[in-house]
């Protein structure tokens, strides 16, 4: 082989900088030949005598070498990672993570529940004394070392078995939860019509004890002394039967349609495949909202953080001019305060605002992580949760302005049509927009505000898996992190469809109380709270807050983490032990091995924790003080860590270069 190489000095664009250091530009071809054919390449060579070390960038037909500077694979790392076009980006993002299906189906519940207006006494305690406090920490932490869930435990190395925990906690929450969206979209889709399904009980599913609860008071019915107690007896076309045997058609629409639900877990049946659309539909959708990183997911919040509000005023609006509303909306907020003497509501104000807020998922982390370092995270963590709490208020009054009306239709208790979760969802909605004039139109309003509210939280707890894993090891997933989502989308579709067959609605509710359980939240947030305010240090991490936004915050946020944090946390954990009763399904009970299958995936993460401070301990070499200060109370504050870090990115960068 034989090269021949030309050089021409290009000094048409010759200036001096403010130092007087010219720049120079130089054009090279090369000719190169062997005995088969002939490769023409072109080099450029671009030498830059600034303030930057030298760098060279040849580009080929069939190759490309670089040597650049550190400074320049530094700039090349961080536009691979990507961060946030803009600061209202990453505040909608939040909001949208933040803002979920809890907001709306379960606050006003445990509102009503426990005290109405009292309830808020015990939830804005809990919020100030340790939602907030967390929200704030994640955020930061995320902010401060530009890393995801996992690399962020290099500031206390022996707590890293937190970000594995989350990681895995991630993945159950991503398989289930989206699980409520396919509902949702179904629901939307049979919305799509001249009337909504489940208004009659004359469809094929139905049975014949089948009768809507609108027209139950024109029902002959009667009292009858059974086994020496009064049964209310009805009269139906096909006979007489107990009013507890009376079915509507919205539960049976829910059973014996959508869900087309088993006897029980021992019955898994078969796969429902209208469900099994609509679940790769919102995969598909979830996929394209994150597949080009938080540039992108940042324009997709615009609409799906923002438009639930739209959608829940008109329904406000809608639900106040109802017979009735104002009832219900009493019913939500006149206090009781002898409900604050009961344990329950403390516990039930925890685990909400644990929830609620995305805490403990790596998810805030990861979000955190976009954001340039100088950014004010102290102020976007007051509004976002100052957000959040309003919206769960806000919605409260449209929910409850819906269920007076449907307790003045029905002329039942507002306590008795009043329901939390999947149940108001499914059952309680759909049955009051039976009595709304155009009630497909208010029925698709509803479950495409579902789907919107959900859908945010979904791609967002996606994202901050994704982040954790991609940022753990960057050269390998990178560049291919379009296909490492869609692997990832993939598997979970395919594990998620174990909770959309017949027998689907049992194993949704196992990993409902135990996967994703107060338990597992708690346990990892407990361990989160005290890897930085006692391990790294709570003075040590509010320099580098201060770095970050240029003051210190308020000293209150250091009590909280130090004290009232890990001692709600623990708490709460321990009376939830105490407290707990086996997980049933309304009357079905779970065999042994059901309850055996919840425990061991909330084991999955929680043994996690304490497994990896064992595993490293021991592979650590030292003696005890050593290991203390190696991978327990690291010697580093925050700015020689971010260089330490940033360094070890850059070294692997050249390796993996060449």
């Amino acid at each position: 082989m034989s090269n021949s190489i030309s050089v021409t000095e290009d000094v048409s664009n010759r200036e001096g900088d403010d130092g007087g250091l010219p720049s120079s530009g130089y054009v090279a071809r090369a000719n190169t030949s062997n005995n088969s054919r002939q490769q023409n390449l072109e080099i450029e060579t671009l030498l830059t005598r600034e303030r930057t070390p030298l760098s060279v960038i040849i580009t080929s037909k069939t190759a490309t070498m670089a040597t650049p500077s550190k400074q320049q694979i530094q700039i090349s790392l961080e536009n691979e990672r990507g961060s946030w076009s803009s600061k209202l980006d990453f505040i909608l993002s939040v909001v949208g993570l933040a803002i979920g299906l809890g907001n709306v189906w379960r606050f006003p519940y445990l509102c009503y529940k426990n005290g109405g207006g009292a309830f808020l006494l015990p939830y804005f305690m809990t919020l100030i004394l340790a939602g907030i406090p967390m929200f704030f920490m994640e955020l930061a932490l995320g902010q401060m070392l530009t890393i995801g869930g996992l690399g962020v435990f290099k500031i206390a190395p022996i707590f890293k078995g937190i970000g594995y925990a989350a990681a895995v906690m991630s993945c159950w929450m991503n398989v289930y939860y989206i699980v409520i969206l396919a509902w949702a979209v179904f629901y939307f889709f049979m919305s799509m019509r001249s009337d909504v399904p489940w208004r009659s009980c004359n469809n094929s599913w139905n049975t014949e004890n089948c009768v809507n609860p609108y027209a139950r008071k024109d029902l002959l019915c009667w009292d009858q002394m059974i086994n020496k107690s009064t049964t209310k007896i009805c009269s139906l076309l096909t006979g007489n039967i107990t009013a507890s045997e009376l079915t509507d058609p919205v539960k049976e629409f829910w059973e014996r349609r959508a869900l087309q639900i088993s006897s029980g877990i021992e019955e898994i049946g078969n796969i429902r495949y209208e469900l099994a659309g609509t679940l790769l539909l919102v995969w598909i959708v979830c996929y394209f909202c994150i597949w080009k990183g938080v540039k992108w997911t940042g324009k997709v919040v615009y609409f799906t953080a923002l438009f639930p509000y739209v959608l829940l005023t008109i329904l406000l609006i809608r639900g106040i001019t109802l017979p009735g509303a104002f009832e219900g909306i009493k019913f939500y907020v006149i206090p009781n305060f002898s409900k604050l003497t009961e344990s329950e509501v403390w516990i039930d104000a925890v685990t909400q605002i644990f929830f609620s807020y995305g805490l403990g998922l790596g998810t805030l982390v990861a979000l955190g992580s976009y954001n340039k370092f100088t950014n004010n995270v102290y102020k976007d963590a007051l509004i976002v949760c100052s957000v959040n709490s309003s919206t769960s208020m806000f919605a409260g009054f449209v929910i409850f302005s819906v269920v007076g009306f449907m307790a003045h239709e029905q002329q039942r208790p507002i306590s008795q049509v009043a329901a939390s979760g999947p149940g108001l969802a499914f059952l309680v909605y759909p049955s009051a927009v039976l009595q709304l004039p155009g009630a497909s139109l208010w029925s698709c309003l509803f479950f495409f505000m579902l789907l919107l509210i959900g859908l945010d939280s979904q791609f967002c707890t996606m994202e901050g898996f994704i982040t954790a894993i991609i940022d753990e090891w960057p050269q390998l997933l990178r560049k291919r992190k379009e296909i490492f989502i869609a692997v990832v989308c993939v598997l979970s579709y395919l594990v998620g469809l174990s909770c959309i067959s017949q027998g689907g609605m049992y194993v949704f509710q196992i990993l409902d109380s135990y996967a994703v359980s107060g338990y597992c939240l708690l346990w990892l947030i407990f361990f989160e709270c005290i890897s930085i305010s006692w391990c790294y240090g709570v003075d040590r991490f509010y320099d580098g807050i201060k770095d970050m936004i240029g003051y210190y915050p308020m000293v209150w946020w250091k009590f909280c983490w130090c004290i009232t944090t890990p001692f709600i946390c623990v708490g709460v954990f321990f009376f939830n032990i105490v407290q707990f009763t086996p997980v049933k399904y309304l009357d079905y009970n779970y065999p042994w091995w059901a309850h055996a299958f919840g425990i061991f995936t909330a084991f999955s993460s929680m043994l996690y924790i304490p497994g990896y401070m064992v595993w490293l301990w021991k592979a650590t070499p030292g003696d005890t003080a050593s290991k203390i200060r190696t991978i327990v109370r690291i010697d580093e504050d925050v700015k020689s860590l971010r260089e330490k870090m940033q360094q070890e990115t850059t070294k692997q960068a050249e390796i993996y270069s060449l």
